[in-house]
């Protein structure tokens, strides 16, 4: 029997990487991201444990490319069943007064822009009966988290909109937040925390997938 197909963006590494590696004992994983190596050491995580994933190795920003990756998924599987998102920009922490133009456009291009071309495709793709999952991380308003804070609000504004829309209609939208876990990002925000006191990705994953399924 042909597994179903989850896609996830943002799959190379931390979470996602968690997720996807979890998710392929039962979906067939469709797995994107910019880093080429973490998909790669991804593909064999899955085939180790007897699952098979689609590895794409693309920019989420890049709207002419997700729009073809939408469509060969559509052709291929007759769409999706799953998307998990946990691609993110964290850009540095610093005073908003020092946010420079660059780290603000690339911030506001994966967190927020990309959010306008992937949820029109992938609402299409996965249909009313699939399932969208997507993780809060609230630090709007906290010192020197302007940059990451507000962009990330943003994109959680617009998911909740979604979700409130689809309600009673599908698809299911559904927004987690984890508790804090062992994770570059968390790794850049705070440096010198004790991680040994933080749960893996793998184990964060784990926790998640009862919320998620």
């Amino acid at each position: 029997m042909t597994k179903p197909a989850a896609l996830i963006t943002g799959a190379s590494r931390g979470l996602g990487f968690a997720l996807a590696e979890a998710l392929s004992d039962t979906y067939h994983v469709i797995a994107v991201a910019r880093t080429v190596g973490g998909l790669e050491d991804l593909d064999d995580r899955i085939k180790a444990r007897g699952g098979e994933a689609t590895l794409a190795p693309m920019d989420i920003t890049q709207r002419d490319a997700m729009a073809h990756l939408c469509r060969s998924i559509h052709d291929r599987w007759g769409g999706a069943a799953l998307w998990i998102h946990t691609a993110v920009h964290a850009g540095p922490l610093t005073p908003a007064d020092h946010v420079t133009e660059k780290d603000w456009s690339k911030s506001v291009e994966t967190n927020m822009t990309a959010m306008g071309h992937l949820i029109p495709f992938i609402s299409a793709l996965i249909g009313p009966e699939g399932r969208a999952v997507f993780f809060d991380d609230p630090r709007g308003g906290q010192k020197f988290f302007g940059l990451y804070g507000s962009t990330k609000a943003g994109q959680m504004a617009l998911v909740r909109s979604w979700a409130a829309e689809t309600a009673t209609t599908g698809p299911d939208i559904r927004i987690l937040t984890p508790e804090p876990f062992r994770s570059a990002t968390r790794g850049r925000f705070f440096p010198g925390e004790d991680t040994d006191s933080l749960p893996s990705p793998q184990d964060a994953a784990a926790t998640l997938l009862p919320e998620i399924l």
